[in-house]
């Protein structure tokens, strides 16, 4: 099938086909005519790609992982390889708890008012990579740190 017929098929566009095969994410034969061909197989390769784009691996753990996920023998060790997928889907498990407690924080303010955002952990205080550093960048540069969602005096 041709760039845009995969195209159509996944949704993915044709600039973001042609970075996958410069990546080496995805194989294509060149006819005579120039035009690139893809294996029918190639749809499947692309949303397996854009599944591992979207849980956050860059393009050299995915190009790494294929082998181990398709039917050629793999250059390396699966091993490893899926010990670093692990490694990143336990870092996206704690920026999900991390995003669950700031949440949380922001229902209470809401339900509560001002008063109640001082019940919460200090582990999302500024020391601790909490709301403040995300506004003012970490730094005291004029940023009122005691009060995070900026509704306070200035």
């Amino acid at each position: 099938m041709r760039i845009g017929e995969l195209s159509r098929a996944t949704g993915v566009s044709t600039r973001a086909l042609r970075y996958y095969e410069q990546q080496g994410l995805l194989r294509s034969e060149r006819q005579p005519n120039g035009y690139r061909e893809y294996a029918p197989e190639s749809a499947e390769v692309v949303a397996f790609v854009q599944d591992m784009f979207h849980a956050g691996l860059s393009s050299d753990v995915i190009r790494d992982i294929l082998p181990c996920a398709g039917g050629e023998r793999p250059r390396g060790d699966c091993a490893a390889l899926l010990t670093r997928v692990r490694q990143v889907r336990d870092e996206l498990v704690q920026q999900e708890h991390r995003i669950a407690e700031r949440r949380k924080r922001l229902d209470t303010y809401l339900a509560e008012g001002y008063e109640g955002l001082a019940t919460f952990p200090s582990s999302l205080d500024a020391s601790a990579g909490g709301v403040d550093q995300a506004v003012d960048g970490g730094d005291d540069r004029g940023a009122v740190v005691s009060d995070p969602l900026g509704v306070g005096g200035v």
